[in-house]
């Protein structure tokens, strides 16, 4: 015969439905049953949408938090002789920042274990980018991640199943209740996965505006400020950056075309604002691992990323040389007028990208590697009538027509050129 439970569910559900704070051990035991499959699924979306409604303390947080954590395995890069530092982005459209950014950090002698993701719905995942690449794979065992990161120093892989299950399980949950958006939840999701995976410092790039999880500066601020908390909290140094999503990221929206512009960058070119953000993030994770003048932009210019980057993609079985997909059908849309381009809005031209096919619907429908979106132009450039805007790629002409109805209104041509915002707004530290 089984033990008796020491909480009750409905106990855990009604206080914080009152707004009252859940009691540090009633908290680890919710998590915690839940996991095990003694709390029911309804009981848990109950819980989710109070803390929706009435949020949750800061030590609640980090309760919530080191129980997910403790629902799995902690890893440890002790035995590597060089300090880890992680980056994780909140996503948006165009954001291939991982792939540049990881190499070009190891090259000064930091390792950088970035367990990533891949994309659903409208903003990418950056596994799925690097799919493109014939040849390479996501999947490492933890003993192959140490490795590599002892001899290349940079390794972008899929999260393995151990870490904090009981996220996955939650995060499933919230996604069909209506409360993804709950900041506790978010926070403690991706600071979870982030502290168990043992990296000794944390930069977080959480992003605002259209093409971002969060849309209203404000809320993402929030969700910066209790991530750095937490991870403080949990003894690992951590900073964010808030930077502007509401247009797409360098000038490629898809997979094997931001992989092409990450190389880009790496050969010391590429879009100035993919330039500026992977510099920026870059010189805080170097900060954070003890090098705060580390000169970055050299590391770019004289082929030291570079290096890093063919290293890290020949150790997961790619070739860095070979050819990537091609899309077998294109689209250019042209400007109606002559003028100036006012808007473009990251989130139509990421849902567009979606229905060509470089993004899928459900997590088990496969990518278009070669589908997306090539921008010629972005916000502030003049244009003559007639003058190339962007091109569609995809593998199967009929899905242009959906992906031209998500772009109806989603860019502008005015006589004016729009203020330039920066790119990052603010850092948040501890």
């Amino acid at each position: 015969m089984s033990a008796p439970e020491p909480f009750d569910a409905v106990d855990v559900i009604r206080a914080k439905r009152d707004g009252e704070r859940v009691p540090e051990d009633a908290l680890r035991w919710m998590v915690d049953a839940y996991t095990r499959g003694y709390v029911a699924d309804a009981q848990m979306s109950a819980f989710t949408m109070a803390v929706l409604l009435n949020g949750m303390e800061r030590d609640e947080i980090r309760v919530m938090t080191d129980a997910m954590i403790a629902s799995g395995e902690r890893m440890s890069f002790a035995s590597l002789d060089k300090p880890t530092a992680d980056k994780h982005s909140t996503g948006g459209v165009g954001d291939k920042i991982t792939l540049p950014l990881a190499p070009l950090v190891a090259a000064f002698g930091v390792a950088v274990p970035q367990l990533s993701g891949r994309g659903l719905g409208h903003t990418g995942g950056t596994l799925d980018k690097l799919e493109s690449i014939p040849g390479w794979r996501a999947a490492l065992s933890n003993d192959e991640m140490l490795a590599q990161l002892a001899d290349v120093g940079a390794v972008i892989c899929a999260a393995g199943t151990g870490l904090a299950p009981a996220d996955k399980k939650l995060y499933a949950l919230r996604d069909v209740t209506g409360t993804v958006e709950a900041i506790p939840l978010i926070a403690s999701s991706i600071m979870s996965k982030k502290i168990a995976e043992g990296t000794d410092s944390l930069v977080l790039d959480v992003k605002f505006g259209t093409g971002a999880f969060m849309k209203d500066y404000a809320r993402a601020r929030e969700l910066a400020e209790t991530m750095v908390a937490l991870g403080t909290d949990s003894g690992v140094q951590t900073t964010a950056l808030l930077t502007d999503m509401n247009t797409p990221l360098g000038l490629a929206i898809g997979n094997a075309n931001e992989v092409r512009e990450s190389v880009e960058v790496l050969a010391g070119g590429g879009p100035a604002d993919v330039v500026e953000l992977t510099v920026a993030l870059a010189r805080e994770m170097l900060a954070l691992a003890g090098q705060p003048d580390a000169d970055v932009d050299a590391a770019l210019a004289d082929g030291r990323a570079m290096d890093a980057w063919r290293r890290m993609i020949r150790a997961q079985d790619g070739d860095p040389d070979a050819p990537l997909p091609a899309p077998r059908e294109t689209h250019t849309v042209t400007a109606a007028r002559s003028g100036v381009v006012t808007r473009m809005d990251a989130y139509d031209f990421g849902l567009a990208a979606w229905r060509l096919g470089a993004g899928r619907a459900r997590a088990q429908d496969p990518v278009v590697h070669a589908a997306g979106i090539d921008l010629l132009v972005k916000p502030g450039d003049a244009v003559s009538e007639g003058q190339a805007l962007f091109t569609l790629s995809a593998d199967d002409g009929a899905r242009f027509e959906r992906a031209l109805d998500a772009l109806d209104g989603a860019y502008e041509i005015g006589d004016t050129a729009p203020p330039r915002e920066p790119l990052v707004r603010e850092r948040i530290s501890a």
